[in-house]
């Protein structure tokens, strides 16, 4: 797994959740009446299981030191919340407060949380890990992904759509409980589901690096 990570940017783990696990989830996380829910790692259940070594020792071999669950974000797209995300990278950290740090730019605004983008060598030591809490296919809004971008560094709109016409894209299938592992330079994208069937997934991110001070994460465990 550690080579198709390195090589595609991706990698799918089948049958991390039980479906007790899974239901479980479902009932402590709850409706959604938006997009998504953030801040999750505040959550003893979410953060128990970014914590756990089950998740842990799947992550750990993919980076360079101990890897930290930083961000927990749950999405949940069925038809009354549907949407399209269009292809981009994941480069912004979630901290608590804005502070002047080299190499750390530009700062937004997210549900009130300050964001940045950090040095992509920083990019390059995080991995996320999206537990698939349905099915997920071409007809729910399952993630497309172009393989080997992520190492092509920060990519600017012009270059994204050259590499769209350029190069095919994967459409990642999995079954409830399965986790897919993706490096956040990896260009994704998802389309609006066409199904009356939910699409529920819980994103944790892991960094295996220190910020420097005296910048803090927003919500780390």
């Amino acid at each position: 797994m550690n080579r198709l990570l390195e090589q595609q940017g991706f990698a799918v783990v089948r049958h991390v959740l039980t479906a007790s696990e899974r239901e479980q989830l479902i009932e402590s996380l709850g409706h959604l009446t938006g997009a998504g829910r953030r801040g999750l790692l505040a959550l003893p259940i979410v953060a128990q299981l970014a914590g756990s070594s089950r998740l842990l020792d799947i992550v750990r071999p993919n980076l360079p030191a101990d890897p930290r669950p930083v961000r927990a974000i749950y999405f949940d797209k069925f038809p009354e919340a549907n949407w399209l995300v269009a292809w981009h990278q994941d480069l912004t950290l979630a901290l608590r407060a804005r502070a002047d740090a080299p190499g750390f730019g530009p700062w937004s605004i997210k549900d009130g949380v300050p964001h940045v983008q950090p040095p992509v060598h920083l990019l390059e030591q995080m991995l996320t890990t999206r537990l698939h809490l349905d099915d997920c296919d071409e007809t729910n809004g399952a993630l497309r992904v172009l393989p080997g971008s992520h190492r092509l560094g920060r990519l600017s709109a012009e270059r994204i759509q050259q590499l769209r016409q350029d190069h095919p894209d994967h459409l990642c299938r999995l079954i409830a409980g399965d986790a897919l592992l993706m490096r956040p330079l990896l260009l994704h994208a998802s389309s609006r589901s066409q199904s009356s069937r939910h699409r529920r997934v819980l994103h944790i991110e892991y960094a295996a690096f220190p910020l420097p001070e005296p910048l803090e994460w927003h919500e780390a465990a």
